[in-house]
């Protein structure tokens, strides 16, 4: 798409820096800077309307992929999908020489402190570091003084950047400990590769698939057993995790399991990974959880992300941690001050990047100028676990708020420092009306070790203020995220495919199958099977009901009535139509329906289900396919759209209904026909087995037992079969209206029907037989019991006697016997697994009991 003539200019005439600041496009109004000129001539070239079409084609892929960024202030939270604006941010490949010299001299540096502080601490000794500034902080962690260091211990370095109003770079922040972005830097890359695949291959951008092939050479390097292959997992706080996304992304990338504490365990001196084929050593660990939460027994005793006697493994070096634990202490802002005597200590020389001018306040120098000086500094706290906590800016404070913030510094002084402000530079970002506007932004760049150096990402994460005039540039503060390409100056080499998380089955099955992965893989499998029949009973009784309304005949109510209460057997939400005030519900359902629909609260509703479905799914993120994820992502936002369109009548819902159905439709389809028969899937479909049955059980218990008029029990029982998607099969071989014997037959004992009791008992009875029991000799008997009994005890069933009813209570009691039972051996068989396969974790999914009676 060409530029309009009106639009053949507008992104140079309507860009207006800030004064004061170096803007990173523009070298003067509306002149681009050389190494921007061709990239401006082919942005400008596909005009207003090409730029917004690009815009949204990387929202597509983005929403596609999944990719989301927690945003702890903002109500979608997970959710938040990932911001990326289209334009990318252009370093020049000189300047990027000169910048990547300075960010592997600083790396060594800080990776020559690390090993000091932990080990021999010449730099206290010497004078060159005060003691309160290392042992006062929270950074610092006492019980890693002298565990085993390689000579390159940081493996992985990131570094923000910004530049000041005269073009210097500067150091604004070490990021050392589980340094985050590199994930959301390749993923901005894959993604504007394919928005503009043109642009990029003639712009002769460095690719980035060479940094993370060194990483992964680099991880399998610190293995204490070099005999073997090393495994490596990748250990992340979990879903609610900010960068949870990210984990998922790299774990995939690099080939690791992706594990939470839970999945680990301390036992003979090292660490194993808890997987269901047994315990599986563990040689190197890539962090992504903070220092002071890794180990429950010598660092934080209240946390639950770690491992208990990580430490004591890395100490008898059986296991490797990157980066190394107590990496916090470089993350200290307090230490940038003493960086250049830290350089020429170690290295004879001054930082080739400089840090931004930095005085601590433990120091009484520092605290003089700091004090009188603080309406033009920015002051942080450095007490907290190595990273400082929001920046206060003195020049926005009014003169009360700036004596309190002295006031504070006096009483503490240790635990302040102060920062010179930077006008940060400034660069292009798309507007909605496909305009450029200046935005303040920042750059993290990445190293990783090598044998005997360090290499820098060719790129890195650059970050822009989420409004113009912004001068804090945060993710968690509401700010984008840019591509960063460094453009060579000749053809750049191909090194290897650039690609995404590789496509798996629907819900892919990795080796390793942790017992937390199993537990979300079976809850995943019934909270789908649940939504599902929930929503095809509400579906069953909106029909009715308007059938009722029709006709107005007496059977047709009593029909409904059955139905309603049926509806609250199935969900479980009592009192609803049976308990106390059902008579008068079942008068005027239409509240009651509406929020066995809509209520997100109220454990048993459809959106209620709907949220624990993707609950689950989120916690699967790893083992979920592309095509399973854009079905769930359509999923929840028909979910959204129950509730933003929730009237007053559910009569209005039944679109909406209609489109959820479909997409668990799709769900269920995608894990039955493209998902490999491993271990993992017959947890899935263990659970969605499971579930189905129950809910049949729970129906038929609630419908057919007793006794109803003819023509109400008729419009009962075509409602069942419809539910059981099972009444063209019915009509097609009996060509009669629904009778007692037949419907029962066909929902319980009639094997070839999908939708059949029967066939559920079949299938688990396989899935427990394939499931391993630790000890046994892949034995299941104490698990297949249940399932045994309840398979046994349907087949003998006597179908004649099912049918027949007692001539005083009309309560059909054979049946109601073999539901009754069936429905306890069902609960067992439940609790059997959760004990054999889920007990010693921490679950997130409690087994209602009332959902199996």
């Amino acid at each position: 798409m060409s530029a309009t003539p009106d639009d053949s200019r507008f992104l140079h005439e309507r860009y207006a820096p800030p004064e004061g600041v170096y803007d990173e496009l523009c070298a003067a109004p509306g002149a681009p800077r050389p190494h921007w000129t061709g990239i401006m001539e082919s942005l400008e070239g596909l005009g207003r309307e090409g730029l917004l079409t690009r815009a949204d084609e990387a929202r597509r892929l983005l929403g596609e992929t999944g990719v989301t960024y927690n945003v702890y202030s903002d109500p979608r939270g997970a959710e938040r999908p990932w911001p990326l604006d289209p334009v990318p941010l252009l370093m020049d490949s000189g300047e990027w020489a000169r910048v990547e010299t300075g960010l592997v001299q600083r790396t060594e540096l800080l990776n020559l402190t690390l090993r000091d502080l932990y080990g021999p601490r010449h730099l206290i000794r010497r004078g060159i570091l005060p003691p309160d500034l290392v042992f006062g902080q929270l950074g610092f962690l006492h019980a890693c003084d002298n565990l085993p260091l390689p000579e390159q211990a940081l493996t992985l370095y990131a570094c923000d950047l910004a530049r000041g109003p005269d073009g210097q770079l500067w150091v604004l922040g070490d990021r050392a400990q589980a340094p985050s972005g590199a994930g959301y830097a390749l993923e901005n890359r894959v993604v504007l590769s394919r928005v503009f695949p043109s642009l990029y291959r003639q712009a002769g951008v460095h690719r980035l698939t060479g940094f993370f092939h060194a990483l992964r050479q680099r991880l399998a390097s610190l293995s204490p057993r070099q005999d073997a292959e090393p495994r490596v997992v990748l250990l992340s706080p979990g879903p609610l995790n900010e960068t949870w996304f990210e984990h998922v992304y790299l774990a995939g990338y690099l080939g690791y399991t992706l594990v939470q504490g839970e999945d680990l365990l301390f036992s003979g001196g090292r660490v194993w990974l808890r997987s269901l084929g047994g315990p599986e050593p563990v040689d190197v660990v890539l962090r992504r959880v903070d220092d002071v939460y890794c180990d429950s027994l010598e660092l934080h005793q209240d946390s639950r992300l770690g491992v208990a006697g990580l430490v004591e493994a890395v100490r008898r070096g059986q296991v490797a941690v990157a980066n190394p634990l107590g990496s916090a202490v470089l993350e200290s802002p307090a230490l940038s001050a003493f960086l250049p005597a830290i350089g020429r200590y170690f290295l004879g020389q001054d930082p080739e990047l400089p840090s931004v001018d930095t005085w601590w306040c433990g120091d009484p120098g520092g605290l003089e100028h700091v004090l009188a000086n603080l309406e033009r500094l920015v002051v942080r706290r450095v007490d907290g676990p190595g990273r400082s906590s929001r920046p206060v800016f003195g020049a926005l404070l009014s003169g009360q708020e700036l004596e309190a913030l002295r006031t504070r510094i006096r009483a503490h002084p240790g635990r302040y420092v102060g920062q010179e402000q930077i006008a940060l530079s400034t660069a292009p970002v798309l507007a909605e009306d496909g305009a450029f506007e200046a935005r303040h932004a920042a750059l993290r760049a990445f190293l990783c070790a090598r044998e005997d150096d360090y290499l820098v990402m060719p790129g890195g994460l650059t970050r822009v203020a989420g409004r113009p005039g912004d001068m804090v540039v945060s993710n968690q503060e509401g700010g984008l995220s840019k591509d960063t390409w460094v453009l060579s100056s000749e053809p750049e080499p191909a090194s290897g495919p650039l690609a995404a998380i590789p496509e798996g089955p629907a819900v892919g099955m990795q080796s390793s199958l942790p017992s937390r992965v199993a537990e979300n893989l079976f809850w995943m499998g019934r909270y789908a099977e649940r939504a599902e029949g929930t929503l095809r009973l509400i579906r069953g009784v909106l029909k009715r009901r308007r059938q009722a309304r029709d006709l107005s005949g007496p059977h047709e109510q009593a029909a409904l009535d059955a139905l309603l209460r049926a509806l609250t057997h199935l969900t479980t939400c009592y009192p609803g139509f049976v308990g106390e005030g059902g008579g008068e519900r079942l008068t005027a359902p239409e509240s009651e329906i509406l929020s066995l629909i809509t209520d997100g609260e109220r454990p048993g509703t459809l959106r209620f289900t709907l949220s624990s479905l993707f609950q689950a799914a989120y916690a699967l993120r790893d083992r979920v396919s592309g095509d399973s994820w854009r079905v769930l992502a359509s999923l929840r936002e028909q979910s959204r759209n129950l509730v933003a369109d929730a009237a007053t009548d559910p009569e209005e819902l039944r679109d909406n209904l209609d489109e959820v159905v479909t997409r668990l439709l799709a769900l269920s389809g995608l894990a039955q026909e493209s998902t490999i028969r491993q271990t993992g899937w017959v947890f899935l479909d263990t659970g969605r087995r499971l579930e189905r049955a129950q809910l049949t059980v729970n129906l038929l218990r609630a419908t057919l037992v007793a006794r109803q008029e003819f023509m109400a029990e008729s419009l009962l029982m075509e409602a069942v079969l419809a539910w059981g998607e099972s009444l063209t099969a019915y009509r097609t071989g009996h060509r009669a209206p629904p009778e007692m014997s037949g419907v029962l037959d066909l929902m319980l004992q009639e094997s070839a029907n999908p939708r059949a009791l029967l066939f559920q008992l079949e299938r688990l009875d396989e899935h427990v037989r394939k499931l391993p029991e630790p000890g046994s000799g892949g034995r299941v008997s104490s698990l297949a019991r249940p399932v045994l009994e309840a398979l046994m005890t349907l087949r003998l069933a006597d179908p004649d006697a099912l049918v027949q009813a007692d001539p005083d209570s009309g309560v059909r009691g054979a049946l109601d016997q073999l539901l009754a039972r069936q429905s306890h051996l069902l609960h067992e068989t439940a609790e059997a697994l959760v004990a054999q396969y889920f007990a010693f974790a921490h679950s997130q999914h409690a087994l209602d009991p009332e959902s199996s009676s």
